[in-house]
């Protein structure tokens, strides 16, 4: 019913930027809050950073000041600039969006992942 693509990873040095986007698309009325998360090996995954229909946004303090996300309701998308890379930042990307389908209940969904990899 809704399909979330993401792109936009990849190899990066440290200090270096990346730009990863995630678009929803299928049978979608509205969406709330859209978010990105990550998971590195052998760790939880974790909120990065979050925003709402409105442009509220949250950010983990690990990111704060080096990642902003956007968002366009118009093209149901949503955009994660991360400048400032570190290593640490190294994991699974992974895009979610809390959607109102223009039929049923609607939900919570993900993308399937994209890997940055910060390494020198």
């Amino acid at each position: 019913q809704v399909q979330l693509v993401e792109s936009g990873g990849g190899l990066v040095q440290p200090g270096g930027s990346l730009r990863l986007s995630c678009a929803a698309s299928g049978s979608i009325f509205s969406i709330n809050t859209m978010g990105w998360y990550r998971q590195a090996p052998g760790k939880q995954r974790e909120l990065v950073a979050a925003i709402t229909s409105g442009g509220s946004t949250n950010y983990a303090d690990s990111v704060k000041g080096r990642f902003t996300i956007s968002r366009d309701n118009a093209k149901n998308t949503v955009y994660l600039q991360m400048n400032s890379l570190k290593p640490e930042d190294t994991a699974v990307y992974y895009c979610n969006a809390d959607v109102r389908l223009r039929i049923g209940p609607g939900g919570d969904y993900w993308g399937q992942g994209t890997q940055v990899t910060v390494s020198s």
